[in-house]
């Protein structure tokens, strides 16, 4: 077991602590702040406060992880070797800076509880984050300053062994809508067809009535073909299904429609179903029950994943009516409009919340491409290359490589094609 030292123990370092290496590189922490303690413990130790003890692995403390709630912080990056890092510590510490105050820092969003500009959907943007702000979106920090601790440790404890986690690739399916025509009702097939037309989308007008006539596949249904394809290459997939009461923002077929229960249940045979928590619900507990509830009683199996319709995660207060609601596992944490890793990792966490200073019964997912990011690229091509060199970074240092698409914008106008891209990529994947 590995020993810290610290002249307090906090919720804070307890967390950080578990989470790097417990859940990161899988080896038994026990944390003290008793110095005969530590000073008789025989096997790998560090100390971690403002001075070392004596000559042991020391890493100077940064405030944070002793203090409470929210206070402005100056942060300042600065490298270590080729990878950014901030709370530096100069040449007091055993390494450059202050990795487990870092961590917390990016694990609990603590920039998301300063003031910030929200965009239109009320959601925290990529562009007031500091990862893009210092150019390290698209690297997970802390996953590459773990393993370069895991290497340092190693040097000074040679006989034990840091280990690194498989890289694994997960794929989010989000079906906001299951049908582009099929199953809307009469008043809403009229609407639509009169919407197409002052659109001029004239196109749309006679594909519907093939769609509905049975003599033309719906443009967003992909699910046989997706089945297919995840069946032959292994690909580990989530669909989350949207449930919600109908809405300016959420518009698929009612809940209780035959058809569609039909097709959650008999993608449930070959995949995890979860849901897609509507517009509305984002902070709403009732709300979230009842959804819940609707696909429990659809698959009469546990729900217990949840992914929030447009991304919608307001910190902390999404993740504490999640768990209120019954929820254990999140896939929110991300950007809809940029690729990267929010919370600078692509290793599933614990969210700790600041509010309550605890940690949370929900294991946050960290997604790192989402297909609306895509859209915005040159071409099929670009979008590849991008998601490749992000899974060669995942694939450094061992975490979850996970992306979402959504059946809906296949059939966009845009420059990339994204059914292409998606095809491509889970053979590539399942490749490497």
């Amino acid at each position: 077991m590995l020993l810290v030292y610290t002249h307090k123990i906090t919720p804070r370092v307890t967390y950080v602590m578990k989470h790097i290496f417990k859940n990161m590189l899988q080896m038994e922490v026990g944390i003290t702040a008793k110095v005969e303690d530590f000073i008789a413990h025989t096997g790998p130790k560090i100390t971690y406060t403002k001075n070392p003890l004596q000559n042991e692995f020391f890493v100077r403390s940064h405030d944070i992880l002793f203090e409470q709630g929210i206070t402005t912080l100056e942060i300042n990056v600065q490298m270590w070797d080729d990878v950014p890092c901030f709370f530096g510590i100069g040449d007091k510490g055993s390494i450059p800076f202050d990795i487990f105050a870092a961590t917390f820092y990016l694990l609990s969003r603590y920039e998301e509880y300063l003031p910030h500009v929200k965009d239109e959907h009320g959601r925290y943007p990529a562009r007031e984050s500091m990862a893009m702000e210092h150019g390290f979106l698209e690297i997970p920090v802390v996953d590459y300053w773990v393993r370069k601790l895991a290497v340092a440790l190693g040097k000074r404890f040679p006989e034990e062994k840091f280990t690194k986690k498989k890289t694994g690739y997960i794929s989010v399916m989000d079906i906001a809508a299951a049908y582009a025509y099929r199953k809307k009702g009469i008043i809403r097939t009229l609407a639509g067809t009169i919407v197409d037309g002052l659109a001029l989308k004239l196109y749309k007008i006679p594909e519907r009535y093939l769609v509905l006539l049975g003599l033309k596949k719906d443009p967003y249904d992909h699910f046989e073909e997706l089945i297919a394809a995840h069946k032959h290459l292994g690909t580990e997939a989530i669909f989350f299904f949207l449930l919600g009461d109908y809405s300016a923002f959420d518009k698929n077929i009612p809940y209780n429609k035959a058809s569609f229960r039909t097709l959650i249940k008999s993608v449930a045979d070959y995949h995890i179903v979860s849901l897609m928590t509507s517009y509305y619900a984002v902070n709403d507990t009732v709300r979230l029950k009842k959804e819940r509830e609707r696909l429990i009683n659809i698959i009469n199996r546990p729900v217990k994943r949840a992914r929030a319709r447009y991304n919608r995660l307001h910190i902390p207060d999404t993740y504490k009516a999640a768990v209120e609601a019954g929820f254990n596992e999140d896939y929110t944490m991300g950007y809809s409009n940029d690729v990267g890793f929010r919370a600078g990792t692509c290793t599933p966490f614990y969210f700790y919340d600041i509010s309550y200073e605890i940690q949370l019964p929900l294991k946050v997912n960290p997604f790192c491409v989402q297909d609306s990011a895509l859209m915005l690229l040159e071409n099929e091509r670009e979008a590849l290359d991008k998601m490749k060199v992000l899974y060669d970074r995942v694939k450094q240092v061992g975490g979850n490589f996970i992306t979402v698409f959504s059946n809906e914008r296949w059939t966009e106008e845009s420059r990339v094609d994204l059914k292409k891209v998606y095809m491509d990529w889970i053979a590539y994947a399942a490749d490497n």
